[in-house]
């Protein structure tokens, strides 16, 4: 397998955080662009904002990138500024690329591919399990845009491309904003110290019906073999685990892992923004009492992503047979996904 010279994008959040890791570990050279600089072990850091062009063009000037890695994206007020940001970004980036060097990109988007976006979440109802051939859920959606912007600078510049659809993910990485793992794993910690029983925030659907995640390093697995397997250049797959669950099952070995005990899932949602009201002052009395690294729970738990994820009202689930018969076999169990991560967090004194 050829190693290039990598620009992981997004470099400090969970999917380019692990990403970037595996590369430097698969004997890449990679570069680590983020707004603040990443201070990862033999990732090359580049820091500026994609929004800024002159700034981006700056710190890309003469970086010998062969392949990029995108793994950002910036969150507005709606989506149609969600689509106008994160467009401009990858537009910007691209301008600011030596595309004579370039021959491949990489992009991570996600299931609101087959569900809708934020402002219209649960509005596609395309039919499980969701495969790569489904079309596009009317409306605005910054994937969409992303990957228009993504199609267009490939064919201008003759570079290949990847579009790689997880669900969920789970991985190591601190203040990341779609982190579900460590988000249960701080509420999980918080109804250890109040005494409060682990209650399952989201529907009874979700409770009861089948879905899938991905494990950070399944997706850095699947992107560098689509990047570097000919036969895999400019297709889009779904990334996940390989196999199923119902959270009525996982969140119960959850509870187990913390010793908590798990009542029924309420008839009504219980969003952990609303449970976690107040939680600032409980987490900073935790971090004090076990000395742990991080006593500001905004930066390590994320409770309005998993509310979304959580209170879906649909069933979830995603087809891998195109990845397989690509070539690509990789699986990993989810919950056990789960509890490694949470036997990171706590060795790493982020959870007590």
């Amino acid at each position: 397998m050829r190693k290039g010279t990598a620009l992981v994008v997004g470099a400090t959040g969970i999917t380019g955080g692990n990403l970037a890791s595996y590369l430097v570990a698969s004997g890449w050279t990679v570069y680590g662009l983020s707004r603040r600089a990443t201070e990862q072990s033999g990732v090359i850091p580049v820091a500026a904002d994609l929004l800024d062009r002159p700034a981006t063009e700056q710190a890309l000037a003469g970086l010998p990138i062969t392949h990029v890695f995108y793994c950002t994206w910036i969150r507005r007020d709606n989506e149609r500024a969600n689509v106008e940001a994160n467009s401009q970004m990858m537009r910007n980036l691209f301008e600011a690329l030596d595309s004579d060097k370039l021959d491949h990109a990489s992009l991570v988007t996600g299931t609101k591919q087959y569900l809708g976006s934020f402002e219209a979440y649960g509005s596609g109802r395309t039919e499980t399990p969701f495969r790569e051939s489904e079309p596009r859920v009317p409306g605005d959606n910054f994937y969409y845009a992303l990957e228009d912007v993504l199609f267009e600078a490939a064919e201008r510049h003759g570079f290949t491309w990847n579009v790689h659809r997880p669900h969920t993910v789970i991985g190591y990485a601190r203040g990341n904003a779609m982190n579900m793992g460590t988000t249960i794993a701080v509420y999980a910690s918080i109804c250890q110290a109040t005494g409060q029983p682990f209650v399952f925030p989201g529907s009874r659907t979700q409770w009861n019906a089948l879905t899938d995640m991905t494990d950070a390093l399944v997706l850095a697995r699947q992107m560098e073999w689509a990047a570097t397997t000919p036969g895999a250049a400019n297709q889009a797959f779904n990334t996940v685990n390989g196999d199923v669950f119902r959270w009525r099952r996982m969140w119960r070995e959850i509870g187990e892992y913390f010793g908590l005990d798990v009542p029924e899932c309420p008839e009504t949602p219980q969003p952990l923004e609303s449970q976690m009201a107040g939680a600032e002052s409980t987490w900073r009395e935790i971090a004090e009492k076990h000395d742990l690294v991080e006593s500001d729970v905004a930066k390590l738990a994320s409770w309005w992503h998993t509310d979304a994820d959580l209170g879906r009202d649909q069933e979830c689930v995603n087809d891998t047979t195109k990845s397989r018969d690509f070539g690509f076999d990789h699986f990993r169990e989810t919950r056990a996904a789960f509890f490694d991560l949470f036997d990171r967090l706590r060795a790493e004194k982020i959870i007590p």
